[in-house]
């Protein structure tokens, strides 16, 4: 039974040296490259995920890159992405925000983002949310691990949440994960974008919310309470209950 599972077992492409990954690539048609020829790569994954943007002959729509994403990946796609409608660009901390922002003009139809643990500032955020009027979904989370380690620009997460609220109106999903909003930023983003009816659900119509809890080298959370102010002071004994 061994010897048999061993002989119907397919190749594993992922094997594969990289020109030869690439000699197949271009054999296929812009139709099969786009519709079946479907990889996971990490090494080498720029050159082979430049070969397949370029034979799409401007018909890529959605393209999701992990860890490999840099600058030549990125001018690569916006040559080849006029028709783009949704990005995922997810810890490619290689891409510079200086790049990012002068391809960001060409993604004129861009509906979903994701460009989380990047670094990615402010400034390419206001030239996505002016370039893209039909941005509906942002997610711009990121890591005090890889700020730390990287030595990443740090700028203040209210200044990203005002940059969101006046340049993406349209928006209607959102998630900041590991920014530290005061209550200035998070009431500009739900009075400026679709996402104030979640202020209202969350006052008028859920009547059972958990909050996650966080590190509490940080902050402590509070039970949750739309009359009480969601920034506090956790030296101050008497906002809290031990």
């Amino acid at each position: 039974m061994e010897v048999e599972r061993e002989s119907t077992r397919g190749p594993n492409w992922l094997d594969l040296p990289i020109d030869l990954t690439a000699n197949i690539l271009h054999r296929l048609g812009a139709f099969e490259i786009v519709t079946s020829a479907c990889e996971c790569v990490r090494n080498g994954g720029t050159f082979i995920c430049c070969k397949a943007v370029e034979r799409s002959c401007d018909h890529l729509e959605d393209i999701d890159i992990e860890t490999f994403g840099n600058d030549d990946l990125l001018e690569c796609i916006a040559k080849n992405g006029s028709h783009l409608h949704s990005m995922r660009l997810v810890d490619c901390y290689t891409i510079s925000d200086k790049q990012f922002s002068e391809v960001a003009r060409r993604f004129p139809q861009l509906e979903k983002v994701d460009i989380s643990l990047c670094c990615i500032t402010s400034v390419s955020l206001e030239v996505l949310g002016r370039s893209c009027p039909l941005l509906k979904s942002l997610e711009f989370g990121k890591s005090k691990s890889l700020v730390k380690s990287r030595f990443v620009y740090c700028e203040s997460d209210d200044r990203v949440a005002l940059v969101i609220a006046e340049t993406m109106s349209c928006l209607c999903h959102l998630g900041l994960s590991g920014h530290e909003l005061t209550n200035v930023g998070l009431h500009a983003i739900l009075v400026k974008c679709p996402l104030e009816s979640l202020k209202k659900r969350c006052i008028d119509q859920i009547n059972d919310l958990q909050l996650p809890v966080p590190c509490y080298d940080d902050y402590i959370w509070m039970d949750f309470d739309p009359s009480r102010a969601l920034i506090f002071d956790p030296s101050d004994s008497s906002d809290f209950d031990p």
